[in-house]
This record gives C-alpha cells, sequence and structure tokens, in this order.
C-alpha cells in the first residue's frame, strides 16, 4: 500500500501564527500510542468506568480502522474512545478552523434553526430534518458513537454544539467535505428546502457573528459572565450568572455588593438564578453570594428559584447543588448535563504531532452522597419552539414573571 501523506494547517487564532504540518499515518499511529502510554498515567482513576482490557481494546480497535487517515477521521476515532471511556470531563479538544455559520437549538418540537449568517435568516426558526441526504434520526445515531448517551442533557447539549462543524460531520461520514455542507429544512408551513452552506474560518459558530432570532428574551439580553435586572412591577429579581469565572473589570465581590445592595433596596418578592447557560469555571466564586442567601429573607420556599438546563455542567453545576441543598430553593427547567458526582478538575496534555489536546479528571467530587446521575429539577420545563419564536421563556413564566 501506498503511503499517504496529508497536508494539514492550523491557524493558532489566539496569537495569529498559522501552523502547518504534513502528516502521515504513522504520524496519527504515534499520536495514538502517546495517548494510550500518557492517558492512564495523568488521569486519577482513568479505570473507573472501562477496564484497561477494554481500554486497550478500543485503541487496537482505533489503530486498525486507521488505514488511510486523514485528521477528520482521527478526530473522530478519539471522540469514539472518550465514549468508551465514559468519564464527562475527559474529552479531546481538536483544532477546529472551519465552522458552518449556522445554530441550533432542541425544543419539544424537534432541532430549530436558530441564528445564521446574513445570506440564510430566511431560514431561522425552520426545522432541521436532515443533513447532506441524511436523516435527522440518523445523523443522531451516528452522534451517538462520539457522545456519551447515558445523560440526554448531556447529549444534545454536545450535539448542537457539532452540528455546525464541518470537521466531525466528514469525519462521521454524514458529509464528504468539510466546504459545503447540505442541510434539510422544513419551515413552518411545512414547505421543506434543501439549503446549501458554504464554510466560514473560525473555531465554533459562538465566535462568529451570526444573526439571531429576536424574540426578546431576557436570558441572552446580556454577553457577560453575571448580570441581572429588577422588574418592579413582578418584584422578580433575575441575577443571570452565565459563566464560572471572574468577569473583566468587573470582580464577582464588587458586582456581589451591588446586586446585595438592590436586594436591600428594593425588596425584591422572589431571586432568580438562572444558571442554564452555565458551562462551568470556578465554584467557589458565587460562594460568597450564596452564604448571603442563606441569611437573606429570600431564602424560602416560593421566594427563591434556581433555573437549570443542558448547559448547567461541571462548576455550574455544583454551585446549583450547594443551593438545592443549603437554601429552600426551588429548581425548575430540566437536568443538567453534568453528573452529580463526577470525575474533574481537569487539566489536559497536546498530542505531538496532531496537537490535539487531551483534556483527563484529576479529582473525583463526590457532592451528594448517593445521588448519582444528572441534577434533575423540582419542576420540569418542557420548552416549545412556538413560545420561543413569542419570546416566552416557560421557565420565567412559570417563576411568575413574563419579561
Amino acid at each position: 500500500m501506498t503511503k499517504r501523506t496529508i497536508g494539514l494547517c492550523f491557524m493558532l487564532l489566539h496569537s495569529g501564527l498559522v501552523f502547518c504540518q504534513q502528516l502521515s499515518k504513522a504520524d496519527y499511529l504515534e499520536d495514538l500510542q502517546y495517548l494510550k502510554d500518557t492517558l492512564p498515567k495523568r488521569h486519577i482513576n482513568l479505570f473507573a468506568r472501562i477496564s484497561k482490557a477494554d481500554f486497550d481494546k478500543n485503541i487496537a480497535a482505533i489503530e486498525s480502522r486507521l488505514i488511510e487517515p486523514d485528521y477528520e477521521t482521527f478526530t473522530t476515532e478519539l471522540f469514539k474512545l472518550t465514549v468508551a471511556i465514559g468519564d464527562e470531563h475527559t474529552h479531546i479538544e481538536p483544532i477546529f478552523t472551519k465552522v458552518i455559520p449556522i445554530r441550533f437549538n432542541k425544543f419539544a418540537e424537534g432541532i430549530y434553526v436558530t441564528a445564521t449568517d446574513t445570506t440564510n435568516t430566511d431560514v431561522l426558526l425552520y426545522q432541521l430534518t436532515g443533513i447532506n441526504g441524511h436523516a435527522i434520526t440518523e445523523v443522531i445515531n451516528r452522534f451517538k458513537e462520539i457522545i456519551q448517551s447515558g445523560n440526554p442533557s448531556f447529549f444534545d447539549a454536545r450535539l448542537l454544539n457539532f452540528l455546525n462543524n464541518p470537521v466531525i460531520l466528514k469525519g462521521l461520514g454524514i458529509t464528504g467535505n468539510t466546504e459545503e455542507t447540505r442541510f434539510e429544512l422544513t419551515a413552518p408551513d411545512g414547505k421543506t428546502i434543501k439549503r446549501a452552506i458554504r464554510s466560514v474560518t473560525g473555531k465554533d459558530a459562538g465566535s462568529l457573528p451570526l444573526v439571531g432570532v429576536k424574540n426578546r428574551q431576557l436570558s441572552p439580553k446580556e454577553h457577560k459572565n453575571y448580570w441581572y435586572a429588577f422588574d418592579p412591577g413582578s418584584g422578580t429579581l433575575y441575577f443571570n450568572y452565565n459563566n464560572c469565572q471572574e468577569q473583566d473589570g468587573h470582580p464577582f465581590s464588587v458586582f456581589n455588593d451591588e446586586l446585595l445592595a438592590m436586594i436591600i433596596k428594593s425588596k425584591p418578592q422572589r431571586l432568580v438564578i438562572d444558571l442554564r447557560d452555565n458551562s462551568g469555571g470556578n465554584s467557589t466564586i458565587l460562594g460568597p453570594f450564596i452564604e448571603r442567601i442563606k441569611r437573606s429573607y429570600l431564602n424560602s420556599k416560593g421566594k427563591l428559584f434556581v433555573l437549570i438546563g443542558r448547559e448547567t455542567f461541571s462548576s455550574a453545576l455544583m454551585n446549583a447543588i450547594e443551593l438545592k441543598r443549603g437554601t429552600y430553593a426551588t429548581l425548575v427547567g430540566q437536568p443538567t448535563s453534568g453528573s452529580v458526582n463526577h470525575y474533574g478538575e481537569v487539566r489536559g496534555f497536546r498530542l505531538p504531532h496532531t496537537k490535539i489536546v487531551i483534556g483527563y479528571s484529576t479529582r473525583y467530587w463526590e457532592n451528594w452522597q448517593g445521588h448519582n446521575g444528572p441534577l434533575t429539577p423540582d419542576v420540569t420545563i418542557a420548552y416549545s419552539v412556538k413560545n420561543y419564536s413569542k419570546g416566552i421563556d416557560e421557565a420565567l413564566v412559570y417563576t411568575d414573571k413574563t419579561w
């Protein structure tokens, strides 16, 4: 067999440096061997859910399938390995330089377009029914090969992040190239169309200036790690905690003082803490706020609500658990993507040739003994695309607030 050489070019976006190299089959196999040798040494307990024998079998199976490897197929194979390992925090971070300028969200009725580039805004709120001739049910089944699906929230969150990734779509055999993807979409009137959308430069759709649905919902109003809004009419104070990280130029300690001052001044009837879009960071940042709320008049049934969902993960999940266990908060929304007890505290190493980062867990967090799987809400909300199009947030409606 002729040795195949693949040209690969990475753009390191933060530094502006362009890094190019030629990768051969031997390079991919060396990276796989490096992963096999390194990951068990770095991970705190790699064989908690997979035996060493099965781990070695998975590595051998990947090696046998790398007949004429390219970056897309190699990446997909590593994703499959993370599914077999079964640790939600152990993951891979490929270097993506292309993205399809479209974003999807999942509702009770199905998966719908919620943002696009300026040339495709006519398909906003169209339902995704297939990709490149593959029905959406088949697409979902293929993604289950590379995303853990035991927790539907974990699977859905990552599926929505990858449906616009041309590298993964090609690696799964859903598309034949990374330059253009054809989506089958159904309009609200039932008419089905096929729309070919070309990939653009970017690492993910979140980094693109896409045009979203103008529905006036409150939760995406501000692009900050934390912010609040008070409605005197209903007496509801809404606190959006979007990221467990300090905000540049506005430390959480300062924000916390401002928020608590607002509570003292306005005496809200209820407090809603929104963690639905928070995928983690540093769980200790929110600690001082939680301690103050525990001693507040708002710490009572019907006055304190915490919104959780499929993006609530890692440190944000730990904050939700602390609020559930330490206060009288009512959890509203959908199950979290993160498990209550889990491996985490992620570190990483880079594969020598592909430069793919392998993230691995260094600590086990037993946050609530005896509670397996995701954190589930006290009140489950089914989000409808019809309400979304009208700007109605069912979770906030439940808390007696219409924004």
